[in-house]
């Protein structure tokens, strides 16, 4: 099974990225990943993120295993060109061309079918994300809520002591904090 992905309108010159493609062409999914990391390219960011996306589809749409995955080919196009104009001497103009690239990668299955995933696999982990979400969302409901709490109780602190709400409360929720309370804590002469 073959996963492709595309980028376009990257704005580094084609023949600068077919560098980076060139690099990485038949490999071993980590190995070209590798590859890309200990090379200094400007395109090697984008094809490690091109990749990614790659192998987050494979994983995640066609049960793919990351480990059985190789670079099967990587097409480097000329995208849109725009121009640009210097001024030259003698009130002369040259145009400068600004290139962009299209980059089309696609992902190949080593040996077809090995440790794939069956759909029902695939949707007890997407359930299993998605309550670790909701998880996650309700701890920070939970955070926020007493947030507001502690907010609100050094703002009835403040009008228990007869003094504006919001100086007094900047002072009690300094002095609840660490070092920084001990510093602004002290009083002027």
């Amino acid at each position: 099974m073959q996963v492709k992905v595309k980028l376009n309108n990257l704005r580094i010159a084609p023949r600068k990225v077919r560098l980076s493609a060139d690099l990485i062409r038949g490999l071993e999914f980590h190995e070209a990943v590798n590859q890309l990391g200990a090379t200094v390219k400007g395109a090697n960011e984008y094809m490690i993120k091109l990749m990614n996306s790659a192998l987050a589809n494979a994983e995640n749409n066609f049960g793919l295993d990351k480990n059985n995955l190789k670079v099967a080919t990587v097409i480097v196009n000329e995208g849109p060109v725009m121009k640009r104009w210097m001024p030259r001497a003698f009130g002369r103009a040259s145009m400068i061309l600004k290139r962009t690239s299209k980059i089309e990668l696609i992902l190949e299955e080593i040996e077809e079918g090995k440790n794939r995933k069956t759909k029902e696999q695939m949707e007890k982990e997407r359930k299993a994300r998605m309550e670790a979400k909701k998880k996650e969302e309700k701890l920070t409901r939970e955070q926020e809520k007493k947030e507001d709490k502690d907010e609100k109780e050094i703002a009835s602190q403040a009008k228990d002591k007869d003094v504006e709400p919001g100086k007094e409360a900047k002072k009690l929720k300094s002095q609840k904090s660490g070092w920084s309370g001990k510093i602004f804590r002290r009083k002027s002469m």
